[in-house]
């Protein structure tokens, strides 16, 4: 069972003038379980359309999709998801802590586990101080925080992130980064939206590009960076101690290595150079 199933996922909204916007365009991929997988677009692609289909915070005009087995729109499809919205918004008089204990009261979580979750999660968003004080004196970073924290607490099969770095400085970032990789460990589904392409480099292992509500690639992201690869530096040191460095074509590289074998040097580096998935995302959405 894939923990996502998307198949031909149709929106279409009534645009200005009688006029029909299709956001999405019959998109199908699935996201299997232990997955973290990237959703990549320019802002306006489908990105957060399609998110909000599988929440069944809107209703798609064609096609079907399922979390773990569940239709979306279902209660027991969002009973397996722990989901951030692109701009989450709290009830600003209740501290961090307070709505933790509240999201996890409306899952039906027994008193003494959600105590002990609440507190881990808290100590791993970074918000201990902050834990007592009206959330509407938190900053853009905190809330976002508080946001992956309630997607956390009851510990979710599938975890769906629209955007979520968005607002975060490096410090969290890197957090949001080490939690998402921590979360795979223990074989839990990421997916998660963004147009920061260096997000899903680092941590995804598949990604989907769509650009005006259609789907141009679902590949790995080892597959993507590996067709990259436009050529080589090759480091020798020879046999006097000295050091050189080679540029070479991709073509070049068995030949290159042969030859350094044969006139007796060592080859002490070599480092592929390659197009980053910027480069592999701008290619797609200039298309």
């Amino acid at each position: 069972m894939k923990a996502i199933e998307i198949s031909n996922l149709v929106k279409t909204f009534a645009g200005k003038k009688r006029t029909l916007v299709s956001a999405l365009q019959g998109i199908s991929m699935d996201i299997g379980q232990g997955e973290v997988f990237g959703f990549l677009g320019p802002n306006g692609a489908g990105k957060s359309t399609t998110i909000k289909c599988l929440m069944g915070l809107i209703k798609p005009t064609a096609g079907s999709a399922t979390i773990m087995g569940e239709p979306i729109g279902s209660v027991a499809s969002r009973m397996n998801v722990g989901f951030l919205p692109e701009n989450p918004a709290f009830y600003d008089y209740l501290s961090a802590e307070e709505y933790l204990l509240f999201v996890g009261s409306t899952f039906g979580m027994d008193k003494t586990l959600l105590a002990q979750r609440t507190e881990e999660t808290l100590n791993l968003l970074e918000l201990q101080d902050a834990r007592k004080r009206p959330m509407r004196g938190y900053s853009k970073g905190m809330v976002q925080r508080v946001g992956l924290a309630q997607t956390l607490i009851h510990d979710p099969a599938v975890y769906i992130l629209d955007e979520p770095m968005s607002g975060l400085d490096p410090i969290g970032r890197a957090l949001v980064k080490d939690i998402i990789l921590g979360l795979k460990k223990r074989g839990k589904s990421v997916f998660f939206s963004t147009h920061i392409t260096d997000d899903v480099e680092k941590v995804c292992d598949r990604v989907a590009v769509i650009n005006k509500g259609q789907l141009q690639v679902v590949d790995s992201v080892e597959n993507i960076l590996q067709r990259g690869v436009e050529g080589y530096t090759v480091c020798f040191v020879t046999s006097d101690g000295s050091k050189e460095e080679l540029v070479i074509d991709k073509s070049a590289l068995q030949g290159v290595i042969q030859l350094a074998v044969e006139q007796g040097k060592k080859i002490e580096k070599i480092e592929p150079r390659r197009k980053d998935m910027e480069a592999f995302f701008l290619e797609i959405v200039a298309q």
